[in-house]
């Protein structure tokens, strides 16, 4: 995989598939359509465009008159969504989660001793799980209830909080080497992944942290103590077990089987 940015990625992917007849494209291209979309045939000649507002679906794809929205992601530390910690408290406490739960997530998430991050010693992950990791257990019994994960992946990978969309793929990749989860596939391979093991705080697989910890007060980075950050942090080795993709890395689409 190449050096180049998410920004011009989707340019990329926008380039591949914007005014082109589905029979340009290459086998990867077509398998993805012909799942993406119900009525697809060679004929067909496709529109693609960059959505500029910042929500989940990164480009458009439309073919005759139906318009799917796509997130794209690449690298190996993926980061599905950020939100402010007093947003993402909101949404715990109006999915039914504690406010006693949600103080003990306030105070992982600081590591200060307090809930609203004006504490004046700030400890790292590490020494603050040596004495709460019953708290962070806590955390996780009920952040990993079906429905709670069912709604994470809603408002962390599929909607957000500020589109009424939901996306309808993930594509994992650049635009001449990439794989992909339907919206289905999210939810199951998600779901499946309900008693994923950590000490951290998390949905599933879905890791939730600081966006920075800020350990030293630098006031560059102050800001994002503030910020919730869900880490994907295992989505290549899950979508390429999806796919059953060989050590090669080759993946035959005419004949590919999924793991379902």
């Amino acid at each position: 995989m190449s050096n180049i940015n998410g920004f011009d990625n989707e340019f990329e992917f926008v380039k591949y598939f914007n005014r082109k007849k589905v029979s340009e494209l290459d086998s990867r291209g077509k398998s993805f359509l012909k799942e993406l979309f119900e009525n697809i045939d060679d004929d067909m000649i496709l529109t693609c465009w960059r959505n500029h507002y910042k929500q989940k679906s990164d480009i458009f794809i439309k073919a005759d008159g139906v318009m799917k929205g796509i997130s794209i992601k690449k690298g190996v530390r993926n980061s599905v969504h950020v939100d402010s910690i007093s947003n993402f408290t909101d949404f715990l406490y109006q999915s039914g989660i504690p406010i006693k739960i949600i103080n003990y997530y306030r105070r992982y998430h600081f590591a200060d001793g307090t809930v609203n991050g004006q504490g004046k010693i700030r400890q790292d992950v590490k020494g603050y799980k040596i004495k709460h990791q019953h708290e962070i257990s806590q955390i996780n019994q009920y952040f990993n209830t079906k429905e709670m994960i069912k709604l994470a992946i809603e408002r962390f990978i599929l909607q957000g909080n500020n589109s009424d969309f939901y996306i309808d793929a993930l594509i994992y990749g650049e635009y001449n080497d990439f794989l992909w989860f339907s919206r289905e596939d999210i939810y199951k391979v998600i779901l499946s992944q309900r008693d994923y093991q950590s000490s951290a705080v998390h949905f599933g697989p879905l890791v939730v942290q600081p966006k920075a910890r800020c350990l030293d007060f630098n006031p560059k980075y102050e800001k994002d103590r503030f910020c919730v950050q869900i880490k994907w942090y295992s989505l290549v080795d899950d979508i390429k077990e999806w796919f059953n993709v060989p050590s090669s890395n080759n993946v035959d689409f005419d004949t590919k089987k999924r793991t379902n």
